[in-house]
C-alpha cells in the first residue's frame, strides 16, 4: 500500500515501511516524529544512520521535549552509524545471516527489554544500493522480515530517490516496494499528488566553518521561506539566521546544520552546530545582549532557545506568523 507523506506517522509492530526521499530535509521531521512517538509512548528507538541525519534527528526529538541525553542513558535511545552496522555483517559483498542475527537482532532485543514500541530507523539497505549492490539491498531487506516474523518491531527503511531513478532499476525498486508494508509518498517512477508545503514541512542543509557560510546560510533561508509562500516572514527570518550562524562559524567554530520548520504558529528556524555549551565560556557568548547579537534574535523571536545536544548543540528560534 502507499501512505502519504506525514509527520504524524504511527506505526504497528512488525510494520516496515519504505522512503524515497528527495533530498536530507524531507526526513528530519517525520522520521523524528516516528521515534519520538516511540519513545513518548514509554518504548524505545533505534536509529542506524548518517552522522548527519542522526544530528538532524535529535535536534528535532529535543525541539519535541525529549530529554535526547537521559534516553541514550537509559538506553531506550540508541544512534548507531550505519556504514559501521552494516560492516557487522558485511562480508566482502556478500551478508552474513548469522552474523546480522546476531549483531542486529542482539540490539532490537536489548532495545526491547526497556518495553514496547520498539521504533528502528535504517539507512544500510541504502548504502549497499549506492555501493552498487542492490541485490545485496534486497536480499537485506528480506533479513529485516525474517528478524521482524520473531520480535516485535516497526522499521522505517530510507532511500534517497536518486538510487531509484533510471528505466534499468524499475523492477528493483518493485520488489523493493513489494518487501514492504508500505511505501510513504509516491512509489518511485509512479504519478503522485503534488504536495503544497504546509505545517509540519521542514527544510535542512549543512554548512562548513566559513567566513562566507553564514551569507549562505541567509540564502537558503530565505529562499526556503520564498518557496514556501512565507516572504512576509523572509526579512526577520535573514536577521535571526545570520545572526546564528555567525554564532556557529566565530563562537563555536564550528560547521554547522540549518533546519527551517513550518508550523502553523509561524516558522522555526534552528542552528546545530559541534560546540558544546560548556566550552563558551560557561555560556556567555550566548547571552543575549541588548541592541545586538541574541539580543535582536530574541527581540523578532516569540520565543527563543539553546539546548545542548550529544555532541553539540542547537539554537532556535521562532518567528511568528504574519497574519
Amino acid at each position: 500500500m502507499t501512505s502519504s507523506r506525514t509527520d504524524q506517522l504511527t506505526l504497528d509492530p512488525r510494520d516496515h515501511v519504505v522512503e524515497f526521499y528527495g533530498a536530507d530535509d524531507e526526513l528530519a521531521a517525520p522520521v523524528s516524529s516516528y521515534l519520538g512517538e516511540g519513545l513518548k509512548a514509554g518504548g524505545s528507538a533505534v536509529v542506524m544512520a548518517s552522522a548527519a541525519h542522526q544530528l538532524a534527528f535529535a535536534a528535532e526529538l529535543v525541539a519535541a521535549g525529549i530529554d535526547v541525553g537521559a534516553a541514550q542513558a537509559a538506553g531506550r535511545l540508541l544512534m548507531l552509524d550505519a556504514s559501521e552496522s552494516l560492516h557487522g555483517f558485511l562480508s566482502g559483498d556478500r551478508l552474513d545471516r548469522a552474523r546480522f542475527d546476531s549483531a542486529i537482532g542482539g540490539l532490537i532485543r536489548r532495545a526491547a527489554t526497556t518495553g514496547p514500541p520498539v521504533c528502528v530507523y535504517g539507512e544500510m539497505v541504502a548504502l549497499l544500493w549506492d555501493g552498487g549492490h542492490v541485490n545485496a539491498a534486497l536480499e537485506l531487506e528480506e533479513l529485516w522480515n525474517d528478524l521482524a516474523s520473531g520480535l516485535p518491531f516497526s522499521l522505517w527503511c530510507a532511500y534517497p530517490a536518486r538510487l531509484a531513478a533510471g528505466a534499468g532499476n524499475a523492477d528493483a525498486v518493485e520488489q523493493v516496494c513489494r518487501l514492504h508494508s508500505s511505501v510513504i509518498g509516491s512509489q518511485p517512477g509512479r504519478p503522485g499528488e503534488v504536495e503544497v508545503p504546509g505545517p509540519g514541512s521542514d527544510a535542512v542543509r549543512g554548512f562548513p566553518q566559513a567566513r562566507e557560510a553564514p551569507r549562505a546560510a541567509r540564502h537558503f533561508v530565505v529562499d526556503t521561506l520564498g518557496s514556501w509562500g512565507d516572504q512576509a516572514l523572509a526579512g526577520d527570518a535573514a536577521i535571526v539566521i545570520a545572526e546564528l550562524a555567525a554564532n556557529a562559524v566565530i563562537h563555536a567554530r564550528s560547521d554547522f546544520t540549518v533546519s527551517v520548520s513550518r508550523h502553523a504558529a509561524g516558522v522555526r528556524i534552528s542552528v546545530l552546530d559541534a560546540s558544546p555549551m560548556s566550552s563558551m565560556n560557561g555560556g556567555a557568548a550566548l547571552v543575549a545582549s541588548h541592541g545586538h547579537g541574541l539580543g535582536v534574535v530574541a527581540r523578532l523571536a516569540s520565543k527563543w532557545a539553546v539546548e545542548p545536544l550529544p555532541g553539540g548543540k542547537v539554537v532556535w528560534a521562532d518567528l511568528p506568523a504574519l497574519s
